[in-house]
């Protein structure tokens, strides 16, 4: 499980706060957290040192995307930096690709459709998100799943994102935000559903839009 440090002016990231509040064993497994800096290229460094040292069967990565109202599973990572503000280093990448040889985009390898359904099966709202964005935590996922394909470990990996905790709104008045506890169950019921389902579900998630 990865979650980052707060990054645009926030004090706090619900992403890493979710890692601090997770058990320490979901489904038979074993959950190591790892806190990644909101910084391009060194946050795919510590994931991947957190991957060689652990040796994990399910990467989670989770990042705060403020302004969505739902857990978003995301389905696909591109190829791309597109940065709107420049990390916690100050770098801004933009239009720059993360692996210049890499392919255009990767999928998931989790199963994001049952891992969605889990976890509105416990009650807390979520859904496949079919962009990752193109900040780090797009960065993050593709690098993390291009890190794995090159290497030749056989961990399925993805990536969630949460919306802003309750305690970030409180100056953001009309701004959509979800308690820390509900975004606890809906992450634990994921990570349980991505252990149970080495397969994805045949069901519909697409937009039409």
């Amino acid at each position: 499980m990865t979650g980052f440090d707060a990054f645009g002016g926030e004090e706090s990231n619900p992403s890493w706060e979710i890692c601090t509040q997770l058990p320490r064993e979901i489904a038979g497994m074993t959950v190591e957290t790892c806190r990644v800096p909101c910084e391009f290229r060194r946050s795919i460094q510590v994931v991947a040192e957190a991957i060689e040292r652990h040796r994990p069967a399910l990467v989670v990565c989770i990042g705060q995307a403020g302004g969505r109202v739902h857990l978003g599973v995301e389905r696909v990572a591109m190829n791309l930096d597109d940065a709107r503000i420049p990390d916690n280093s100050g770098a801004q990448p933009v239009d720059e690709a993360i692996a210049p040889n890499g392919p255009p985009a990767y999928f998931a390898t989790l199963p994001v459709k049952a891992m969605a359904a889990a976890m509105r099966a416990a009650g807390v709202p979520a859904e496949i998100s079919n962009t990752c964005g193109t900040y780090v935590c797009n960065h993050l996922m593709y690098g993390v799943l291009h890190y794995l394909a090159e290497s030749g470990h056989k961990a399925r990996a993805g990536f969630i994102h949460v919306p802003f905790s309750e305690e970030q709104v409180l100056d953001k008045p009309g701004t959509p935000a979800m308690a820390i506890a509900s975004m606890v169950k809906g992450i634990h019921a994921a990570i349980a559903a991505a252990r149970e389902h080495r397969h994805d579900l045949k069901i519909a998630e697409g937009a039409l839009a």
